[in-house]
């Protein structure tokens, strides 16, 4: 059973919970506050929900600059400090190519093509010694 932890708040980025994945989907422009906002709530999302995962979808994303990729690096990393891994998915051609311009590298995110593809990505087992480590299950 999905639990919806939107937020429809001015100034919040919706994190809806598709069982144990968040999905945040990005449109336009991401500013400081929202950014910081987004990242709180995600942090605590994830350790009282204790999902696995995370897709940010930014399809809707048209330009990238620096700060947009160092928030996105930010959210991986915090993420994967609380045992969860990150995608970013739907990412632009000219969003790519921004990126490398920049030098921008994303550690501790992988990509997928679609969201669709980063839920399989997330389904797939943990290999040890990748981002996003194992969680410890409790009953």
């Amino acid at each position: 059973m999905s639990e919806d932890f939107s937020r429809p708040v001015a100034g919040h980025v919706p994190v809806l919970r598709l069982g144990d994945v968040l999905l945040v989907t990005l449109q336009g422009d991401l500013h400081d506050s929202m950014a910081f906002q987004l990242q709180q709530d995600l942090s605590e999302t994830i350790a009282r929900s204790r999902v696995t995962g995370v897709v940010i979808d930014i399809s809707g994303v048209e330009i990238v600059d620096s700060f947009l990729g160092r928030v996105l690096a930010e959210i991986a990393a915090q993420t994967e400090l609380l045992a969860a891994r990150t995608v970013v998915a739907g990412m632009r051609p000219a969003v790519a190519i921004t990126l490398v311009e920049l030098g921008l590298t994303l550690p501790g995110v992988r990509t997928a093509l679609t969201t669709e593809a980063a839920l399989e990505l997330l389904a797939q087992p943990v290999v040890l010694g990748h981002p996003g480590g194992v969680r410890e299950e409790r009953p």
